[in-house]
């Protein structure tokens, strides 16, 4: 059996940094978090990069990093930035670097309930960000569903739950020993 390698993409609060975790930790495979990473690479936080650089210097160091993770060999469970879908290079390397992509699906509603009080992602850091969570989805839902194999939806279920899910779907494609 090959090495199983699986990605979580969607919009930023719909679970990926959670799920990805409790994933990997059952699965019993290595982690990497694309945002934690490229705030290693970077030597600062995504929000002080953005700040100081701007997104589009934010989204080439990120296709960089993406680039590499894809084509390391080995097992992963690679959780991504809300916005990695955004370039067609990104999308590309999701899918022909890792096994199996899932799309964290959730409505901007349940995102705003999740999110309303986090300070940390730039995106969010305007007048009215229900309004942007969603334009985001707007823009972005097609961009996940053209990168994912599956569709999660994260509205209500717990972690756990949804933990259990994707595990079932990488069972079901043979990417993981069944459990007994």
């Amino acid at each position: 059996m090959p090495p199983t390698r699986c990605a979580l993409v969607g919009l930023p609060g719909s679970g990926k940094s959670t799920v990805g975790r409790q994933l990997a930790r059952r699965l019993q495979l290595p982690l990497v978090d694309l945002d934690q990473r490229l705030e290693e690479v970077l030597g600062t936080s995504i929000r002080q990069y953005f700040e100081e650089c701007g997104e589009d210097a934010f989204r080439d160091r990120e296709q960089a990093l993406l680039a590499e993770l894809a084509a390391e060999p080995g097992p992963m469970v690679l959780s991504t930035g809300g916005g990695a879908v955004l370039r067609e290079a990104n999308r590309s390397a999701l899918r022909q670097g890792f096994g199996q992509v899932f799309y964290l699906r959730a409505t901007p509603e349940d995102l705003w309930r999740r999110l309303r009080h986090d300070q940390t992602r730039p995106l969010l850091q305007v007048d009215n960000p229900l309004a942007r969570l969603r334009e985001l989805h707007r823009v972005r839902d097609p961009l996940y569903r053209e990168a994912a194999n599956y569709v999660i939806e994260t509205g209500r279920p717990t972690v756990h739950t949804l933990v259990n899910m994707v595990a079932m779907q990488l069972e079901m494609a043979g990417a993981v020993p069944v459990r007994t």
